[in-house]
């Protein structure tokens, strides 16, 4: 598997993965029913934000979209939003992504890394942030409409860089 900066030859390789964790209504608190253009600015950044993506033989098994997690003042704490094509999901794809993120967040110059938004109900995803070292730190209560099972938390983690 090879992590390197996602190109916008990506994106149609990426969007499937984009549109389906969207869509699935478990994870992600964004607008379903994008288009390939109108998906776009929502994971595709530009510096000095990053976007990189996960292949193996060409194939996209994920991808991570990086930057501050506030303007201004807050712009020393980074925040990140990843996918992974369920296909490869359990095989490390989302450790490989969080830990380049980690390092990109590092060698960018961030004291932190804010999450403020993980679904509490996606353990898969707590557990491999805390794995990484992130803590939670506060539960905003009812705050994602779950596809499943209705209004649940998100929590907000964080990790000191």
């Amino acid at each position: 598997m090879e992590i390197r900066e996602a190109t916008i030859d990506d994106w149609p390789l990426i969007f499937p993965i984009f549109r389906q964790m969207v869509e699935d209504g478990t994870t992600f608190a964004l607008p379903a029913d994008l288009s390939l253009d109108e998906a776009r600015p929502w994971w595709m950044t530009t510096p000095p934000d990053a976007t990189i993506v996960a292949v193996d033989s060409g194939v996209v098994l994920g991808s991570a979209k990086m930057g501050p997690n506030r303007p201004g003042r807050g712009s020393h704490v980074a925040t990140a939003s990843f996918i992974v094509d369920p296909a490869w999901r359990g095989r490390g794809v989302a450790t490989a992504l969080g830990q380049r993120m980690i390092d990109w967040a590092r060698s960018s110059g961030y004291r932190g890394v804010q999450f403020n938004a993980v679904v509490e109900t996606n353990e898969v995803a707590v557990h491999l942030w805390e794995k990484l070292g992130f803590a939670i730190i506060g539960t905003v209560p009812r705050a994602f409409d779950h596809r499943e099972r209705g209004l649940v938390g998100l929590h907000v983690m964080y990790r000191d860089l």
